[in-house]
């Protein structure tokens, strides 16, 4: 019986042969020398987490290097910044060669991977769930590009991915999406409703993305301080399981998670550094200290007809209002027996 076409994979070319990695079914795929990568590479010359393949809404791929020590390379030349890469490109990791296809004509020759991971359906959205939808940006990262050395920029952007993905993990979540100069994590909550606690736990993630950033400026010489915008919805949304075997991989689609990229754009014109929708703050709203703090902004947001209120306050004040808030305020009082 002939095998199912691939249409996008990556050749890997190893001393004892090429290994084709299919790459569909998931948003991204990890590369790296550790176990916990989807791509394990065993060179010597490989960081631990290398670099990251990030499918796009665009039906395009981006290459991200994660500040790797001995680079990442698209033919020939050292990736500095997220890359879009084309049909038989190219790549370097390290000093491991792969070659990057696009083709609906058929399977390569070689290993592969998991071949239970590429012929099984994996696109079908099955589940409505509510979830809260966390979108943080890099301020004027095209304006850093355009100043700083690409190797300085590649080993600042890895380090902001991979420490921000350990942050959201932490916190619950994954990182869903690496978008160029931004992430996307995604929480679920129970079926009806969320919880103070989890928006705070959301809030403390959002926090120590913060400071994580702050202490990279204080690493780098930078010609002016990297900065993060946050955006956070909360609402329903499709859902489903997108991978398999070993790496389920959970996405959603739809009017929750575009609102969220919406309110971190909606940031810079508000003034603040993050943007909570009202459905979020809703679960805020019965803390004296929140209620009372967190600016209510009225704005338009491109592509939403009519003007919707924000709640946003800067990171300094969320700082404050974190530590002084604990997971008892959070929990309802008990109604007894």
């Amino acid at each position: 019986m002939d095998k199912p076409a691939l249409p996008i994979y990556l050749v890997v070319h190893f001393s004892y042969g090429d290994v084709t990695f299919p790459l569909q079914g998931r948003s991204y795929w990890t590369v790296g020398r550790s176990q916990d990568n989807d791509l394990v590479i065993r060179d010597n010359c490989i960081s631990r987490n290398h670099a990251i393949l990030q499918a796009t809404e665009e039906d395009t791929f981006l290459l991200i290097d994660l500040g790797s020590r001995n680079g990442t390379f698209v033919n020939g030349r050292r990736v500095s910044v997220p890359i879009a890469i084309q049909d038989q490109d190219k790549i370097t990791f390290g000093k491991t060669e792969a070659q990057f296809y696009s083709d609906q004509n058929g399977t390569p020759s070689g290993l592969l991977r998991n071949p239970a991971e590429w012929d099984t359906q994996t696109n079908v959205l099955h589940e409505r769930r509510l979830i809260t939808v966390l979108v943080a940006d890099m301020r004027n990262f095209t304006g850093m590009a355009q100043q700083v050395e690409e190797e300085l920029l590649s080993m600042l952007i890895g380090n902001w991915f991979r420490q921000a993905g350990h942050i959201l993990r932490e916190a619950g979540s994954w990182v869903d999406k690496y978008i160029g100069d931004a992430v996307m994590a995604i929480w679920f909550h129970g079926y009806n409703e969320a919880t103070p606690a989890e928006i705070i736990q959301i809030l403390h993630a959002v926090n120590r993305l913060q400071a994580m950033t702050a202490k990279l400026n204080q690493k780098y010489e930078l010609p002016f301080p990297l900065r993060i915008g946050t955006g956070i919805n909360t609402g329903y949304a499709m859902v489903g399981n997108t991978g398999s075997g070993d790496h389920p991989d959970y996405t959603a689609i739809g009017d929750t998670v575009n609102a969220a990229f919406r309110l971190e754009s909606a940031t810079k014109q508000a003034h603040f550094d993050l943007a909570m929708s009202e459905k979020t703050f809703s679960y805020l709203q019965d803390l004296p200290q929140w209620s009372a703090t967190v600016q209510q902004h009225t704005i338009e947001l491109k592509g939403y007809t009519n003007p919707i209120t924000i709640y946003g306050l800067p990171f300094a004040t969320l700082g404050t209002l974190l530590d002084h808030t604990s997971l008892e305020d959070t929990t309802p009082a008990s109604e007894g027996p």
